[in-house]
């Protein structure tokens, strides 16, 4: 199986530690029967963008390979990038789809961002109960407008505690910056054992930001996992209009790829 994406190239390297990766051929499986309700865990990554007539075809391969509701209520399709042809996506919206976009960032190697932040200590975390409880803490503390604080926090703890698997099968670091002994921003790094690096789940304590911290974990994690698993190419996934994005451009991010999927969250 060979997708052109590094996006998802490297969403697979946990999509094949938390669930199942299958090649239908036209598309790949993804799916996580631990979470059937997680999006990014249960989607059809298409070889091409879609066509007219696809939404029938393209639903009815999602309800037999993924699941269909209660269990699993959304419906999510993604396309290899660079696709091939043009994306018809009228169908789709018509049908109550919604258009999710981001880019995909990727560099080499990455440098200081011009504020680094000399205050704060950067490390991996050690595997206790009491760090991972910070980064759940903070990752909690620095979810999107809009995320029901309960529901949210239970994704989190399901979401991390298959990270922190990951972290103890060696397949990547989870990172925090501490101030005073306390973790106020964090993320992680894993490998897809071929040279690439992807970045997971940066977060910043919001009474914290515009310190320089985000930037200066970034480097630190990344320049860290490089030369640990001696990859070749760092890659970040940024909602084009988050000021993310322009933090990760600091440390030397540029844009390779735009991702482009179609969610029907159901309900």
């Amino acid at each position: 199986m060979h997708l052109a994406s590094l996006g998802y190239r490297t969403d697979l390297i946990f999509a094949r530690f938390r669930g199942r990766v299958t090649d239908l051929g036209e598309a790949v499986v993804v799916t996580n029967p631990h979470s059937p309700a997680h999006y990014f865990g249960n989607l059809l990554i298409f070889r091409g963008p879609p066509q007219p007539g696809d939404l029938p075809h393209w639903e009815e391969l999602f309800a037999r390979h993924i699941g269909q509701p209660p269990i699993t209520p959304h419906r999510l399709f993604g396309w290899d990038v660079p696709a091939r042809g043009n994306a018809d996506l009228e169908e789709f919206l018509k049908a109550g789809y919604h258009l999710e976009e981001n880019v995909v960032m990727a560099a080499p190697s990455l440098h200081a961002p011009p504020h680094l932040n000399t205050h704060a200590e950067y490390r991996s975390l050690t595997d206790t109960d009491e760090e991972w409880a910070q980064a759940l803490e903070n990752q909690v503390a620095s979810r999107e407008d809009g995320h029901d604080e309960q529901r949210y926090r239970r994704f989190k703890e399901t979401q991390l505690r298959g990270l922190r698997e990951m972290c103890r099968a060696g397949l990547g670091f989870w990172y925090g910056a501490f101030l005073d002994g306390r973790l106020v921003a964090d993320l992680g790094v894993f490998s897809d054992g071929e040279g690439l690096l992807r970045y997971q789940s940066v977060g910043t304590d919001p009474g914290y930001r515009r310190q320089g911290l985000c930037g200066s974990l970034t480097f630190f994690a990344g320049e860290h996992a490089r030369a640990h698993f001696g990859a070749e190419q760092l890659v970040i996934v940024a909602d084009d209009h988050d000021v993310a994005k322009r933090v990760y451009a600091s440390v030397g991010f540029g844009d390779v790829e735009r991702q482009q999927l179609l969610l029907h969250a159901g309900g």
